[in-house]
């Protein structure tokens, strides 16, 4: 039996960001996932590879290289591919471009978690950041809010934000921020998506029923949010799993005494399944973090497979 192989090319256009969603909500309706990281190499050139199995779904298994001195050879930083395997015999279905499962798994795990917790007639988007990420959040948002009425970036380099504004096509009126406070006031969701270690985004700029979308802070040492805006809203993240005790935008207000586990009210097991309430007023402050997991890779992947 031939096994393809799914590269971003050919399937990105055939995708479709609502049904990307859907995917991951039809995927927490199942068992918990079981999730395993391995790690190996030195830090300039390390391969991780990150496990799942859900059941009824199947297995899934993404390994990728990290090499951070690739762009001054002309290749990418990160490179791999994810293995999928249906849930019966075990047998391979598909083998799909790692950039593509994570491109789609990214925007999506955000998106369903805006679609859980941000209010619905928002119209005012702010993205903090102008990578890769920036890109794929101003597509997903675009479609899975249609009130949207303005999308505006900022980054800390403001040609940056300007050249993406520039550069992409979006139904909804695109904008760059110049002053990162005065957005922030202004935004009904705000999408941050940095390679922050300190604080970029303050409590004190924030509205009252604005929705926050933490995606950068990946390791320990990093964080997007300060104390004052992780303290005054209600706080959610996708997989308790690989955010609790691994990610810095939780463990350094929890260390300093500022939330405790107990203030992190669901993840998106609880909120699909309806174990934990999401907003609750339209007045409240709802903060989404979003730490990633190979459960939610093998659910984008089998997505992506069945568009094949």
């Amino acid at each position: 039996m031939s096994i393809p192989t799914l590269t971003y090319d050919a399937m990105i256009d055939r995708l479709d960001w609502t049904e990307a969603v859907e995917a991951l909500r039809e995927g927490h309706k199942r068992p918990q996932a079981e999730i395993g990281d391995t790690f190996l190499g030195p830090a300039t050139g390390t391969l991780l590879s990150r496990s799942a199995y859900v059941p009824g779904l199947g297995y899934g298994v993404k390994s990728f290289t990290v090499f951070d001195g690739n762009p001054q050879a002309g290749l990418p930083t990160v490179q791999g591919a994810m293995l999928v395997f249906e849930p019966e015999h075990g047998c391979l279905r598909a083998i799909v471009e790692s950039p593509l499962v994570t491109e789609i798994k990214t925007a999506a795990d955000s998106g369903l978690g805006a679609r859980l917790l941000a209010r619905p007639e928002s119209k005012r988007l702010l993205i903090v950041g102008g990578g890769t990420v920036a890109r794929s959040l101003i597509a997903a948002y675009g479609a899975l809010f249609p009130g949207l009425e303005q999308i505006t970036l900022w980054t800390r380099r403001p040609e940056q934000a300007q050249a993406l504004v520039a550069d992409v096509e979006s139904a909804i009126p695109l904008a760059a921020a110049p002053d990162l406070a005065e957005a922030a006031a202004m935004a009904d969701i705000i999408s941050c998506a940095t390679m922050a270690r300190e604080p970029v985004l303050q409590g004190a700029w924030i509205k009252p029923g604005t929705h926050i979308d933490l995606i950068g802070a990946y390791k320990a040492d990093m964080r997007e949010a300060d104390d004052a805006l992780i303290a005054k809203g209600r706080l959610f993240v996708d997989s308790r799993a690989t955010t609790l005790g691994h990610i810095g935008e939780l463990l350094i207000p929890m260390r300093a005494g500022v939330i405790s586990e107990g203030d992190v009210l669901g993840d998106l097991y609880d909120l699909v399944g309806g174990t934990a309430k999401g907003r609750e007023s339209a007045e409240e402050i709802t903060i989404f973090k979003n730490g990633g997991g190979a459960h939610l890779d093998l659910m984008t992947a089998n997505y992506i497979a069945s568009k094949a």
